[in-house]
């Protein structure tokens, strides 16, 4: 249990961290946050806060949809959040390309580790991942199909806002789920019986990625 914590807390602190790297590098953002990012152009607020008051809309919408919250899902809400905004407060400005493209490839790989780490301690899944998985089992539509419809919509209307889209954008979208996949193997947890948890070795329809 105490490894678990740990790698609950510590994953949800690292994913916020690695995409403040993301958006401190400025060539496109993972799709929940060119919609995090283009609310708070719109609105004054911090990205860390908007991320917080979207997750928490999120997980409103899983009562219709039956979806029981645990405690991964919950803060999942509070943590990352805090987290990015603290990031992005710690980090100066960057503008030199050799700078920002180093910043982007480190924030995706810091990101895949961060969701194999709570992914792994499997205290449930965080509010979008659960959205997915429940329009998944209300409408009988594949989960491929849902997240695709579901991400294109929220970068599009985040690009409308302001949100960044780029290179960084397509890259997240082709590498996040082999790195998520292997990070997920390396912090699987043990089972009493000594067995790796069914995070790391189930249905990849349990490895649905945010976040």
């Amino acid at each position: 249990m105490a490894r678990r914590l740990i790698q609950l807390y510590g994953g949800l602190a690292l994913y916020g961290a690695s995409s403040a790297l993301l958006v401190k590098a400025g060539l496109g953002l993972e799709p929940w946050n060119v919609l995090h990012q283009g609310l708070a152009k719109l609105t004054g607020l911090s990205m860390g806060v908007v991320l917080t008051i979207v997750g928490a809309a999120v997980l409103l919408l899983w009562v219709p949809l039956r979806q029981r919250p645990g405690l991964g899902t919950v803060s999942n809400v509070l943590v990352i959040g805090a987290a990015m905004d603290a990031t992005l407060s710690a980090l100066p400005e960057v503008h030199a390309v050799a700078v920002r493209i180093p910043l982007l490839v480190a924030g995706i790989v810091l990101n895949g580790a961060a969701t194999g780490l709570y992914i792994a301690a499997d205290f449930g899944p965080g509010p979008r991942d659960g959205l997915m998985t429940g329009l998944h089992r209300r409408t009988g539509r594949s989960i491929r199909l849902i997240r695709t419809a579901v991400e294109l919509t929220v970068v599009a209307t985040g690009f409308v806002l302001g949100g960044t889209v780029g290179l960084g954008t397509v890259l997240y979208a082709l590498s996040i789920g082999p790195l998520a996949q292997l990070f997920l193997r390396l912090f699987a947890v043990p089972s009493a019986s000594g067995g790796s948890t069914v995070v790391a070795t189930g249905s990849p329809e349990r490895v649905i990625l945010r976040r």
